[in-house]
């Protein structure tokens, strides 16, 4: 077993798998199902299912289309996008579904995560923070739902997610989404200072070192989409993930 988890991250437009750039121009890129099965083949630590455009739509989570995921990953599932409700987050971890993703509710009602990691466990629940820089490059909260920055700091949403109980917190650095050119060091390690809880770093890896570079700067975890979805200069879709050994070199002398 890894010491630190390296996690697709895949997301979902209308049933189907897309890619962004900085959270823009989603192109489709397949099949979530058979996306699944491949990460099955390459025996994948953890898989991220995102839906995008849920909490944009204000409609529920596609249950059907959960169930059908559970019911083939082999490994934990973190499924993420129109959860509003304990009630909803209840009927998704009866589906099979290890982990949920609040973000937009989140951010409108922090209760919710405290209600549904007092009855779940703080395990169960993992915290979305999107951060974009702003013409003067300083750090954003951006609520992605609704594509504005909010007008607090960053700082202050993740500590309230940590005080009501997030297990984890996933931090996506906006301007890196889709880029492949590495991630947002300095923001990981202003999020990672004191923070007491994994982090999982998301946004801009485009090879493998781009991961131990997460990790040296303090995420528990990284994920990453396009890094596992597209091959080459042109972005052919190819799925794919590294090989056990590859990772354990990887995180060697850390």
């Amino acid at each position: 077993m890894l010491e630190h988890r390296v996690i697709p991250c895949l997301l979902l437009q209308n049933g189907g798998l897309v890619k962004t750039k900085q959270f823009k121009n989603p192109k489709y890129v397949g099949d979530p199902i058979n996306a699944i099965r491949i990460f099955n083949e390459k025996e994948v630590d953890e898989l991220m299912v995102l839906d995008i455009i849920a909490s944009k739509q204000g409609r529920e989570p596609d249950y059907s289309g959960i169930k059908q995921f559970a019911s083939e990953c082999f490994m934990p599932l973190c499924y993420g996008g129109g959860i509003r409700t304990i009630e909803q987050a209840g009927r998704i971890f009866s589906l099979g579904v290890e982990k949920i993703c609040l973000q937009t509710a989140a951010l409108s009602n922090p209760q919710l995560v405290q209600d549904i990691t007092s009855k779940f466990g703080s395990q169960s629940v993992v915290v979305s923070l999107d951060i974009k820089r702003d013409w003067l490059g300083r750090y954003q909260l951006y609520q992605t739902s609704k594509s504005k920055i909010i007008d607090s700091p960053w700082e202050a949403f993740l500590q309230t997610a940590i005080r009501m109980g997030a297990g984890e917190i996933l931090l996506n650095a906006v301007d890196r989404d889709g880029m492949l050119q590495g991630p947002d060091i300095e923001l990981i390690q202003k999020a990672t200072k004191n923070l007491g809880v994994p982090l999982i770093a998301v946004g801009g890896v485009g090879k493998l070192d781009d991961i131990k570079m997460a990790v040296n700067a303090g995420a528990s975890a990284v994920a990453a989409g396009s890094f596992f979805v597209f091959h080459g200069p042109h972005r052919a879709v190819l799925i794919t993930y590294p090989r056990y050994q590859e990772l354990e070199a990887l995180f060697q002398n850390l």
